[in-house]
């Protein structure tokens, strides 16, 4: 689990000199699926999956996650557009800004499994799958 460096900075800027970052006040974020790590540099769309029917999800910031100390995961079940064509693997899943383009990659972590992903094929993750962690 790894939060990106503009978010590194994002928290010691609200931390340290009061400055608030423009995503603390939003009541979504959204999930994303990577096909290789987009690592601490990255944005939403470094390694994005780009298979057919692909979309972030939307999750709610005050009701997706349980708090289990130093470690969040999902509260409920978090479904992906079926594949409409293509094939991938994939690999990493990052919490984003934005529903689409290069919005902020604010924390990124592997998946506990790769996921192979075809025509047909509706990416998934029950709740409890997806932890997020401060490392």
């Amino acid at each position: 689990m790894s939060m990106s460096n503009t978010t590194e900075n994002d928290v010691l800027l609200m931390m340290l000199k009061g400055t608030d970052p423009a995503w603390r006040t939003a009541s979504t974020l959204y999930i994303s699926l990577h096909t290789a790590d987009p690592g601490e540099t990255g944005t939403a769309i470094t390694n994005e999956t780009s298979y057919g029917g692909y979309s972030r999800v939307p999750v709610i910031k005050a009701s997706g996650w349980s708090d289990g100390g130093s470690t969040f995961s999902n509260d409920a079940l978090i479904q992906f557009p079926q594949c409409t064509s293509g094939t991938v693997t994939l690999m990493y899943f990052g919490v984003v800004t934005t529903a689409s383009g290069a919005g902020q990659l604010l924390v990124s972590g592997q998946l506990s499994s790769n996921l192979g992903v075809s025509a047909g094929i509706q990416p998934q993750f029950a709740a409890g799958d997806l932890d997020v962690t401060a490392d």
